[in-house]
């Protein structure tokens, strides 16, 4: 435990500024999340507001009391946007003095001060505006990758989801150009970021994993909030045989899970097969995910695909088994697990039909060549219509 603070106290030395500082968007989110208490959204505000307040971030200010539906406070708005104009007009001055008594380099840092403060204050459209003139200025491929990011961290601030993409594709295409290593790494975990917040689980899980060892991306999040993003991603997308050989038995994974037991115990009793026990975690995960900013979009559909999971688990190691084993196992009623069954049935997610007069469930296995055979016929049918579709257009 002592080796993996110091390694993570190491770290987090060499992360990028955290500039825009997605803090204050996660005090936003919980302000006017449904999932907290109103004392804790009410606390929130004031501490969103009160940073707001000494930073003097009028942009940001204005887009706040758009997101929570707030009054207001004209005065305020006025008072802080000329000290942000002051600002500004400033390192607007450093800019034109370098560029003319001084040189490249010069130029090129009096430009990252003012889009890092434009973007410190919450100026989205002035700071994509003066990242875009940095990134012109720029020579080397690591250098305009750090640009790259600053961009993608405004559009994580901001949830853009169109700035996301187009930063991530731009990144990718200056790696494959020359990118070091470290760079490299830090991608996967911004790329990692968006496809869990855009519940793409699998691909989030192959980025979190392969950046476990040599995560430095403490402007994102700490250390802690990582490895339970990766146990997340990887627990709903893995294959058994996976979770355990890169996360059971990670030993990078393992160094942290001891300091968060609500994981741990989340991750070993399916693995273990304890679904009494995992019922009750997921119930516990459930909160954490409706309160954290990236994930409470997805909480429905990652609760219920774990349930779903977890009854396959058990089912695929029967033939057949009776309903009051069932509710047993996951320590529910014969009722919940036969209301819960029908439901993934009828939607065709379990592969299984229940007898209700034995009180029996059984597994029906199903033949891959048959659904093989099936799709094929599908896709047949799909292509028959789309060719008779265009023969009667080439006619007219």
């Amino acid at each position: 435990a002592y080796r993996a603070l110091v390694k993570m106290s190491a770290l987090e030395e060499q992360g990028l500024p955290k500039i825009p500082d997605l803090e204050l968007s996660a005090l936003c989110f919980r302000a006017g999340c449904p999932s907290y208490t109103e004392e804790e959204r009410s606390e929130a505000k004031l501490k969103l507001l009160g940073e707001i307040q000494s930073r003097d971030l009028a942009p940001l200010y204005e887009w706040v009391c758009n997101e929570l539906k707030l009054d207001m406070d004209e005065s305020l708005v006025v008072k802080m946007k000329a000290k942000n104009e002051g600002k500004v007009a400033k390192l607007e001055e450093k800019v034109k003095d370098a560029e003319e008594n001084l040189g490249e380099t010069e130029v090129r840092d009096a430009l990252v001060a003012k889009a890092e403060y434009l973007c410190n204050i919450g100026d989205k459209e002035r700071s994509v505006t003066a990242l875009r003139l940095v990134y012109e200025k720029t020579a080397s491929t690591g250098s305009k990758l750090d640009v790259v990011f600053y961009q993608l961290r405004v559009g994580l601030f901001f949830m853009d989801n169109d700035m996301i993409t187009r930063n991530l594709e731009k990144a990718k295409s200056l790696i494959e150009e020359g990118g070091d290593w470290d760079r490299r790494n830090r991608l996967k975990v911004y790329e990692g970021l968006y496809c869990m917040a855009t519940r793409d689980f699998a691909k989030a899980a192959e980025n979190f994993l392969d950046s476990v060892s040599t995560f430095t991306s403490y402007e994102l999040m700490g250390y802690n909030t990582f490895v339970v993003y990766t146990v997340v991603c990887c627990v709903i997308s893995l294959l058994r045989v996976d979770l355990k050989k890169k996360v059971v038995q990670g030993s990078e994974i393992q160094e942290v899970l001891h300091q968060l037991p609500l994981v741990k115990r989340f991750l070993t009793s399916l693995y273990e097969c304890q679904y009494g026990l995992f019922f009750k975690s997921l119930a516990e995960v459930e909160v954490l995910l409706k309160r954290d900013r990236y994930l409470f979009p997805h909480y429905r559909y990652y609760v219920r695909e774990m349930r779903v999971l977890a009854y396959n688990q058990l089912l695929k190691s029967y033939r057949s088994l009776t309903l009051e084993y069932m509710a047993d196992a996951f320590e529910v009623s014969v009722e919940f697990v036969d209301r819960e069954l029908s439901r993934f049935i009828a939607s065709g997610r379990l592969n299984c039909k229940i007898d209700k007069v034995g009180g029996v469930v059984e597994t029906n296995r199903p033949d891959h060549k048959n659904w093989q055979y099936q799709a094929a016929i599908k896709q047949g049918d799909m292509l028959l219509n789309r060719l008779q579709k265009l023969s009667r257009v080439i006619n007219v």
